[in-house]
């Protein structure tokens, strides 16, 4: 057990994905002029959305426990596995880093909640109180312990993706020092991983109706009203994670020989679901799919996908540090450089919490501004109408970042067929069909 099985990962007939970008476009501007249009009709298309990220979701923890496990356990190595490890939480960090300093160096200049002149005293905080409540129960200590699931099934009973990713390293190294006599459960766990991603080619048919549905309700819930109130602060968030993609995101890509452009239209149906449902989540599984077709080997999609997704969010961090200056900046709150300084090094740790909780961008800032006690926590009612609206920038640079960064630490790694990634980016036939004409798999370690 030393080589890494090959196998072909199922996928979407290739008629059905050549035009499953174009689907699911069609579905976002038909459910935003549905909502728009008739916003009590765009609120009853809730289900849609909610239905899809579910299924999706159901589907993650087997699919990240098969892939990891199989390219674990043909790795056999644990001196690899924390190197792989190691590298990807330095670039994470890193990278989260210049990203929380991109949004306070932006808030800083262009100064969105400047003239607010808001009262605190006079909000009405019935809103945030939730939110308020569950940052008051964040601490990181909590947050290491809670990576321990409390049996073996219930890390894939709750959907907790790095309680998986535990589970399914320490079962793919026990397995891979099994040798040979590991052998059947390796190619059982090989063809589970095949049906599940046949699974997802199933479910995303009905992408366009759920990406339809989810911005019908958002329009017609939150309406196009609210944008125009709080239009500077979105306007900045969106324009900052903009600049992040390109020059940030785009700049590493060109260090490590690849074209950003390339890698974007490569996984552009998996962004427009990222952008319908504003759940990163909904697009994991294609991702992972198309990070190993790609080049990267397995064991490398299977470590730094999911932990990417809770340690590697980009967008969130732009938004934390924008959303608190905001606040700081309507409230006249006045924050000097080592107060800002702090506020920054308290994210570093505080968006790091963000995994596996509904509503955790706003949670880690309510726990954030607690935690400082510079900004009054309930002035995050001001921003709670526009926030939504914000998410899709968050979770489509959180996307963007976690691919490019599986593509640096696979290609740092030496775990990357720059090869065969130049070809599949260079041309403009469906992935499916390259592979099909090929006759054969990538080239995996």
């Amino acid at each position: 057990m030393h080589s890494e099985p090959q196998p072909d990962a199922a996928a979407p007939a290739p008629a059905k994905r050549n035009t499953l970008y174009l689907q699911v476009l069609a579905g976002i501007v038909v459910g935003g002029v549905l909502g728009y249009a008739r916003p009590e009709w765009g609120v009853q298309l809730r289900p849609l959305g909610d239905a899809f990220v579910s299924l999706v979701k159901m589907l993650i923890g087997p699919l990240i426990f098969a892939t990891v496990v199989v390219g674990l356990a043909g790795m056999g190595d644990l001196k690899r596995v924390g190197r792989v490890g190691f590298k990807a939480l330095f670039y994470f960090e890193v990278v989260t880093t210049l990203a929380l300093a991109i949004g306070l160096v932006v808030a800083n200049t262009i100064r969105p909640g400047a003239g607010f002149h808001v009262d605190v005293k006079t909000l009405d905080t019935a809103g945030v109180a939730r939110y308020g409540s569950a940052a008051q129960q964040m601490n990181w200590v909590d947050f290491l312990l809670h990576i321990i699931p409390k049996t073996f099934f219930s890390a894939f009973a709750e959907g907790e993706i790095l309680q998986v990713l535990l589970l399914a390293i320490l079962f793919g190294l026990a397995l891979g020092r099994l040798g040979e006599h590991g052998r059947p459960v390796l190619n059982l766990l090989n063809d589970v991983a095949r049906v599940f991603f046949g699974i997802v080619g199933l479910v995303v048919r009905v992408a366009p109706f759920a990406a339809g549905g989810a911005m019908a309700y958002t329009i017609g819930q939150y309406g196009v009203g609210s944008l125009r109130r709080l239009g500077e602060l979105m306007a900045c968030v969106y324009l900052t994670c903009a600049v992040f993609i390109v020059i940030v995101l785009g700049g590493i890509a060109r260090l490590a020989g690849f074209s950003l452009w390339k890698v974007i239209k490569y996984i552009r149906e998996e962004l427009l679901l990222v952008l319908g449902t504003s759940s990163s989540e909904s697009a994991l599984p294609g991702l992972m799919e198309k990070m190993e077709r790609i080049g990267c080997t397995r064991s490398v999609v299977g470590i730094v996908v999911p932990s990417g997704y809770s340690f590697n969010l980009d967008g969130t961090c732009i938004y934390l540090t924008m959303a608190a200056l905001f606040l700081a900046q309507a409230t006249d709150t006045p924050l000097g450089l080592g107060q800002q300084l702090a506020l920054l090094g308290m994210l570093l740790f505080t968006s790091k919490g963000a995994a596996g909780v509904t509503g955790s961008g706003f949670i880690v800032l309510g726990a954030t501004l607690q935690m400082t006690g510079t900004v009054p926590w309930q002035s995050m009612v001001l921003i709670l109408g526009v926030d939504r609206f914000m998410s899709e920038a968050r979770a489509i640079t959180n996307f963007i970042g976690n691919s490019v960064a599986t593509l640096v630490v696979a290609k740092w790694d030496n775990a990357f067929d720059a090869t065969k990634a130049g070809e599949i980016l260079a041309r403009s036939k469906p992935i499916e069909q390259q592979t099909a004409e090929s006759g054969e798999g990538l080239n995996r370690r």
